[in-house]
């Protein structure tokens, strides 16, 4: 018996890898980081009970990761992007920062929240 993934069905030809290896190789490496920046910052919103869903999907342990992860990738990143697209990303990011030290129950100290390795402390 054969395996398939979740996204093929039996008897069905297998994800054209040829041709999604072409779609990323015309894809320009600044879009590629602010999209995934987009998304880890999308990611930790939902985590900090920033949507409209609230608290339903709220875990400070996994925002805390998405956070520092986006913190991570905007501090490599800095001389690759233009301050056009690195801004509103850090802008974010601190937000998300201060969201993130609005929402614990015992803050971290100055300097020690996720991401502030990289970005120094973050305050209001």
């Amino acid at each position: 018996m054969s395996e398939t993934s979740p996204s093929e069905t039996p008897g069905t030809p297998g994800p054209d890898f040829d041709a999604m290896t072409r779609d990323i190789a015309e894809v320009p490496a600044v879009e590629v980081i602010v999209t995934v920046a987009v998304n880890l910052m999308s990611a930790a919103a939902v985590k900090l009970g920033l949507t409209e869903e609230g608290d339903e999907h709220k875990d400070l342990d996994e925002a805390r990761k998405l956070v520092h992860a986006l913190a991570g990738l905007l501090d490599a990143s800095t001389t690759e992007i233009s301050s056009f697209h690195a801004a509103p990303l850090r802008d974010g990011l601190k937000s998300l920062q201060l969201a993130f030290r609005e929402a614990s129950l015992v803050p971290d100290e100055p300097g020690q929240g996720p991401g502030e390795k990289y970005t120094g402390p973050v305050y209001g």
